[in-house]
C-alpha cells in the first residue's frame, strides 16, 4: 500500500519514527514533509496528503501534529478524506473497519512513541468491513443543507 505521510513542526519526531516503521512492514511511504523541526503551517501539510490520497496516487494518509486535532480538522474539510483522529489501537481498528478512515490524525505531544506505532500499526492493518458501514458513508456523502 502506497501512503502519503505528513506532519508539521510539532509532529516531525514522529513522522520519521512513523515511516522507519511503515518501511519496515513493506509500505511504501510519499514523504510530504515538513522536513525538519522549523515552524510550518499544519494546513498546508494536510492539504499535501489529502490531495496525494483524493487523487488516488496514494491509498491513504498519515498526519501528525502536536496534538493530531489541527491536522484532522484540516484533513476533513477535503472531499472524499475521512480523517480520523486516534489515541490507542482500538479507536484506530473502528476509524478503518466501520468509516473507512483514509487519513490517520496523531498528536506527538500526547501519545507516547509505542502507543503511536500501535496505532499505525493497527490502522494500516484493519480493512474496511463495508456492508451497513457502506450504507452509513453513502448518507454522510450526500449533500446536505
Amino acid at each position: 500500500m502506497k501512503i502519503a505521510v505528513g506532519s508539521d513542526h510539532g509532529g516531525f519526531v514522529y513522522k520519521q519514527l512513523i515511516i522507519d516503521f511503515l518501511r519496515k512492514i513493506g509500505q511504501e511511504i510519499e514523504d510530504v514533509g515538513c522536513y525538519s523541526t522549523d515552524s510550518v503551517d499544519y494546513p498546508n501539510q494536510a492539504d499535501k496528503v489529502c490531495e496525494k490520497v483524493h487523487n488516488g496516487e496514494c491509498e491513504r494518509g498519515i498526519l501528525i501534529c502536536g496534538t493530531g486535532i489541527g491536522m484532522s480538522i484540516a484533513a476533513n474539510r477535503h472531499d472524499g478524506i475521512r480523517a480520523a483522529l486516534c489515541h490507542e489501537a482500538f479507536t484506530a481498528r473502528m476509524s478503518r473497519e466501520h468509516n473507512n478512515a483514509n487519513v490517520l490524525c496523531i498528536g506527538e505531544r500526547v501519545l507516547g512513541q509505542e502507543i503511536a506505532l500501535d496505532v499505525v500499526g493497527t490502522w494500516v492493518e484493519t480493512e474496511f468491513a463495508g456492508g451497513r458501514h457502506q450504507r452509513r458513508l453513502d448518507l454522510m456523502a450526500e449533500t446536505r443543507s
